[in-house]
C-alpha cells in the first residue's frame, strides 16, 4: 500500500505521520488489495472552531475508489473519524459485492426502459469561461450496477465509467427524486 500524505496549513510532525500510518494502515485488514491511499490534512479558517481540522482520505484499490472527509476541532479526532467512516464504507462495499446482484441488475434494466431518448441539444452561445481544473483518471470496464455502487461509495452525484456491455464511456447520475440516470453518448 502506497501512502501519500499531503498537508495544507498543517505541520506534518513525525508523531502525526505515525498516527496517520497507524490508523489508515488498519484499513488494509478489511480491504487487502489497496494500491494507494492519499491523505490530505488541512486547517481551514472557519467561523466554527469545531470544523477547522479537516482530514480527507482517498483510497484506491484494484477497481474501487473510496473517499471520505471529516471535520472536527482536532486533527487527531478528524483522522479517527475519517478512518472509522472508511471502515464502515469498506464493510458496506464488501457486503454489497458478496450479495446477489440480480435485484440491482433488474433495477438498472427497469431504469433503462423508463429513460426517454435524448433529444438533440441546441448549442447556445455562452460567454468564454476559463477551465480552472482538469482531472484525469483511469476508467475500468464495469456494468451500470457496479457504477452505481462506485458512485455511492464516493458520495458523488455523477460517475464516469467505461460500460462493459457497450464498450463506450457513459455517465451515471443521481436524479432529484433519488433514482439514477445513464447518459450514453452516440457518435455522430
Amino acid at each position: 500500500m502506497n501512502l501519500i500524505i499531503q498537508t495544507h496549513n498543517v505541520e506534518l510532525t513525525d508523531w502525526l505521520r505515525q498516527y496517520v500510518e497507524k490508523k489508515i494502515g488498519k484499513l488494509e485488514r478489511y480491504l487487502p488489495d489497496i494500491d494507494e491511499v492519499r491523505v490530505e490534512l488541512r486547517e481551514e479558517r472557519t467561523r466554527s472552531a469545531s470544523d477547522r481540522a479537516v482530514a480527507q482520505v482517498t483510497l484506491r484499490s484494484r477497481r474501487t475508489i473510496l473517499r471520505a472527509e471529516e471535520r472536527t476541532g482536532d486533527m487527531f479526532a478528524s483522522i479517527d473519524a475519517v478512518s472509522d467512516k472508511l471502515e464502515r464504507r469498506i464493510r458496506r462495499f464488501k457486503g454489497k459485492r458478496a450479495r446477489n446482484h440480480k435485484r440491482a441488475i433488474a433495477e438498472v434494466a427497469e431504469l433503462e426502459e423508463s429513460m426517454t431518448p435524448v433529444a438533440e441539444m441546441v448549442a447556445e452561445e455562452i460567454p468564454e469561461q476559463a477551465i480552472v481544473r482538469r482531472k484525469r483518471f483511469e476508467v475500468y470496464p464495469m456494468d451500470p450496477t457496479e457504477a452505481i455502487e462506485q458512485m455511492e461509495l464516493l458520495g458523488h452525484d455523477f460517475f464516469v465509467f467505461l460500460n462493459a456491455e457497450t464498450g463506450q464511456i457513459n455517465v451515471l447520475y443521481r436524479r432529484r427524486n433519488g433514482d439514477y440516470g445513464l447518459i450514453e453518448p452516440i457518435m455522430a
